[in-house]
């Protein structure tokens, strides 16, 4: 699933490998990953932007790859009073001041494994920009002993537009609903832990979104997110990752839609699924946070927990 129309030719001309010279200049890889070894050997050309999209506060500022620019998830991803992903103008805004044109190849990366790096490439592609990642993200790069800095980057703003979001990306409540009812032919993929598809636990230990329901979506199948990925973070390879889904019956033979608990770990399933194997796939972004405390939304607790107010 692409773009087209007015957002297909915005995506054409930001495209990593469309052919731009800046691109060729920094010899892009193909594909939507870039390794530690790329990043190290190309840091400072002005024809890369390299963003950061932490969860942790202050991870930042304590040290960053060098030439990076921090984006809040919290505050620059999404929309300061709805709970929605930010605004066209807002992120057009975000991305004038990151200093991102045609020109530019826009690598993304984070802690927690680039679940945030992965809503934020999601973001990014809902508006248009495809970008790539940093396989392993910081804790490959930290592993490794690469260079951190505190000192600030400083880009040229630019004066790009973008076009409206690209909704066709992205899962509502009632589009799952939909899937849950037979009225819409998709397959619903539950990246959580095995605890929170089971109902046992209402959501991981510490989270703060919390629902009054445990359990899960109805024929959703659980791929645990953790599944994708080897030790050092980085994706496992390609054939790997679509043997492991063909075995759960995730082929790309029909739509997908991936959800987690807020949207952040479904992100990465997304970008690997779409990005990595080219699946058509849509992020339910609502998730179980929407969807378990939605009224009258048919779940399966096979572990008949029950909300106690506590």
């Amino acid at each position: 699933m692409r773009h087209n129309g007015a957002v297909a030719a915005v995506a054409f001309a930001f495209s990593l490998y469309a052919g731009s010279t800046s691109a060729l200049a920094l010899d892009v890889p193909d594909g939507p990953l870039v390794t530690t070894e790329w990043l190290e050997a190309n840091l400072g050309d002005d024809a890369l932007r390299l963003v950061e999209v932490s969860v942790e506060p202050g991870v930042f500022e304590r040290g960053h790859i060098e030439g990076a620019q921090n984006v809040v998830w919290h505050t620059d991803l999404v929309d300061p009073v709805k709970r929605d992903i930010a605004s066209r103008e807002d992120f057009e805004a975000l991305v004038r001041k990151l200093g991102i044109d045609e020109q530019k190849t826009v690598v993304l990366y984070g802690d927690n494994n680039n679940w945030f790096a992965a809503w934020g490439a999601w973001v990014f592609d809902t508006y248009g920009i495809d970008v790539k990642l940093l396989d392993g993200g910081r804790k490959k790069w930290e592993a490794e002993n690469l260079p951190l800095s505190t000192r600030v980057a400083s880009v040229a703003a630019t004066s790009v537009e973008l076009p409206e979001r690209n909704e066709a990306l992205r899962a509502r409540l009632s589009q799952v609903l939909d899937v849950v009812n037979g009225e819409e032919d998709a397959t619903i993929v539950d990246i959580r832990s095995a605890d929170e598809y089971s109902g046992r636990i209402f959501a991981p230990e510490g989270s703060q979104e919390l629902t009054i329901r445990a359990g899960h979506v109805p024929e959703a199948i659980n791929v645990p997110w953790g599944t994708a990925v080897a030790e050092d973070g980085t994706f496992k390879p390609a054939e790997e990752l679509r043997r492991i889904y063909a075995e759960k019956g995730i082929d790309g033979s029909k739509p997908i839609i991936v959800y987690c608990r807020i949207g952040e770990r479904s992100s990465h399933t997304w970008f690997l699924l779409s990005k990595i194997l080219g699946y058509d796939v849509r992020n339910y972004d609502g998730s179980w946070t929407e969807y378990g405390n939605s009224v009258g939304s048919p779940i399966v607790n096979v572990s008949n927990t029950v909300w106690t107010g506590k």
